[in-house]
């Protein structure tokens, strides 16, 4: 049984609200390029929130995004043009995927319009006010993120927040609340073309979760130090009353806290001595208790796995009663809560087969999802198919501990598309489970082989994986007589 407890009343010592950014009765315009990404489009829809007009341009319009965008009034424009513009919008926003040469980014400029990044626009005209609770880290930023927000809204606190991902107990990616909180996912990427410093260095957390650091983003930090650097200026902004948690064995986040900290940390661990320390009760993590100094505050009983999972929620109820929610009323969200969408979303069971998908982008992520999957599974079958999307996996960076990050699996099937850039035969000679594919067909007709001997089929990539996910339930309900509800990334 969960601890139950009364709801807590947020903490009374929140920096009341002041907003928000439109003077003197006039609507403002916001024209918004790349306006169809998961934060670009999270940030359109807190701005519509806010009475602001929104437009946006982008080359991939399509649903999801683009009908959540519609429903709230917000005009899309397909692809970039200098004809976008017409009406000279007040703010312009640009994404970080847009650069010079693109024509309504030169527009921007040779117009002379108000342009901005999308983080500082947000720190600006929205977070300026809040008590900003901001989640960074390689690994876990969007189940973290999705986890604090459900535990401050399951005890009454209708927090904002901007996630870059679904959470199912939302269903939305971002929204504006009405509370002092905002919870924001603080991502290390760029700002902009303009504003080459990472993304979460605008937001001024006064709670910020550490999560982990790695290596990653290659096609932006040539190495881990620099990566490190631009965690060391978030730690400058965090206030000396706010706090930091993070896991007490990350070598580089300690070293980046080495680098100078004015801030108190909280440290967490799993299975050790750490102030907020989980003990698995199950070895998958679907069951473990939580301390905090020492003294139990109940168990946590959910349908999620993985020690990875395990730390994030860890973070999560350390945030949350920095924010004045118990930990054991944090407990008793997290026994609701549903996920994200795409991290090990079960997406079909057919015929003895289970398929999921998770949003895979890095040899880290892939290991401790398999590993938490093995320990829920026990012995079944385990396929894992990977598309090597991300940046940093295409450039050949990852090579051996790709390879290596596979061990759980009975079988790990790679995609490369005509346009990898590397040879990813090069993975065989770190692991003996790896087998390389060309094409979509011959992935499918692979699975339809394995599948006489049921399991678990993990689909892990960060984009649309070429359609894989409709056409596999497809050929694996072939002579079935299921009829199936068909699931994608894109529904």
């Amino acid at each position: 049984m969960h601890h139950e407890g009364e709801k807590d009343k947020p903490a009374d010592h929140v920096i009341k609200c002041k907003f928000h950014s439109r003077s003197s009765g006039k609507i403002v315009h916001i024209h918004i390029l790349g306006i169809c990404g998961t934060f670009m489009g999270g940030l359109a829809l807190v701005a519509r929130q806010l009475g602001y007009q929104v437009s946006g341009s982008d080359q991939n319009v399509y649903p999801p995004m683009s009908t959540q965008l519609e429903e709230q009034g917000i005009r899309l424009m397909e692809g970039y043009c200098a004809e976008n513009l017409e009406g000279d919008p007040d703010y312009v926003i640009i994404g970080n995927a847009l650069s010079r040469g693109n024509s309504e980014v030169e527009a921007v400029l040779n117009k002379g319009l108000k342009y901005m990044s999308g983080p500082q626009w947000l720190a600006e005209h929205v977070l300026q006010d809040k008590w900003v609770l901001g989640v960074a880290g390689t690994h876990g930023k969007t189940t973290t993120s999705s986890m604090l927000s459900w535990i401050l809204d399951y005890n009454g606190v209708k927090t904002g927040f901007l996630i870059g991902g679904i959470p199912l107990n939302f269903g939305i990616s971002a929204r504006l609340g009405d509370s002092d909180f905002f919870v924001i996912e603080a991502d290390e990427y760029d700002s902009a073309f303009f504003d080459k410093r990472s993304k979460f260095v605008h937001y001024r957390p006064r709670t910020a979760i550490l999560n982990n650091l790695e290596f990653d983003h290659a096609d932006i930090f040539p190495d881990l130090e620099a990566i490190k650097k631009q965690f060391h200026h978030l730690v400058r902004t965090v206030p000396g009353n706010g706090l930091i948690i993070c896991p007490e064995s990350d070598v580089a986040i300690n070293d980046v806290l080495s680098m100078g900290c004015w801030t108190a940390v909280e440290k967490t661990t799993v299975n050790s001595g750490a102030r907020w320390n989980a003990q698995m009760i199950k070895a998958d993590g679907s069951q473990f208790s939580v301390f905090f100094d020492g003294q139990a505050q109940g168990y946590v009983d959910w349908p999620l796995a993985g020690e990875h999972n395990v730390c994030n929620a860890l973070s999560a109820i350390a945030a949350a009663k920095h924010a004045g929610i118990s930990p054991v009323s944090a407990i008793a969200a997290l026994a609701q809560f549903k996920s994200v969408k795409r991290r090990m979303e079960v997406i079909a069971v057919i015929n003895g087969v289970t398929v999921y998908d998770d949003f895979a982008h890095h040899p880290t992520a892939i290991a401790t999802t398999l590993d938490g999957l093995r320990k829920q599974v026990g012995r079944e079958r385990i396929i894992a198919v990977v598309e090597p999307r991300s940046n940093t996996m295409r450039m050949g960076v990852h090579t051996e501990t790709l390879a290596k990050s596979l061990h759980q699996a009975d079988q790990a099937i790679i995609y490369q598309p005509e346009a990898m850039g590397w040879d990813l035969s090069a993975l065989k000679k770190y692991a003996g489970n790896i087998e390389i594919c060309q094409s979509l067909d011959g992935i499918i007709a692979r699975l339809q082989m394995e599948a006489r001997y049921g399991g678990h089929v993990v689909l892990m990539s960060n984009g649309s994986f070429g359609g894989i996910y409709l056409r596999l339930q497809q050929a694996l309900a072939e002579n079935t007589g299921e009829r199936l509800v068909l699931k994608s990334p894109s529904t």
